[in-house]
Order: C-alpha cells, then sequence, then structure tokens
C-alpha cells in the first residue's frame, strides 16, 4: 500500500464535484473552482458580504439591571 493511495478517492470527488459559481467541472488547479475568475467571484462575494450567516439582529447591548 502507497501513502498516495489514500489520496485518490479523494482525487476522483473532485473531479466529479462542480464548481460553485458557473457549475462546470472544478480544475485541480482553482479546487473548487473551475478557473481563477470564478475563485475571485467568490473572493469578491466574500468581502462584499454577501455570504451572511442569518442570527438575530445586533442593537444596543443589553444594559445591566439596576438594583
Amino acid at each position: 500500500m502507497n501513502a498516495n493511495d489514500n489520496l485518490r478517492p479523494m482525487e476522483d470527488e473532485r473531479k466529479s464535484r462542480a464548481c460553485p459559481i458557473c457549475g462546470k467541472p472544478s480544475s485541480e488547479r482553482y479546487d473548487p473552482f473551475c478557473s481563477k475568475r470564478c475563485a475571485d467571484v467568490d473572493l469578491h462575494r466574500w468581502l462584499r458580504g454577501g455570504y451572511v450567516i442569518p442570527g438575530a439582529e445586533s442593537g444596543a447591548p443589553p444594559e445591566a439591571e439596576e438594583n
């Protein structure tokens, strides 16, 4: 058994995955994207705040109880 044998299923999985931006097959060089353009589109979305996990609205911090 070769140390690289464990990596082969991962390589096959990568080849079958589609680019999350355009849907084309992913590229080894830009994994999980198909090209530099799609990788840049994703980065722009992150920097612009396009990927946000919904949560509680942030407002004024809760005031300390007065005793």
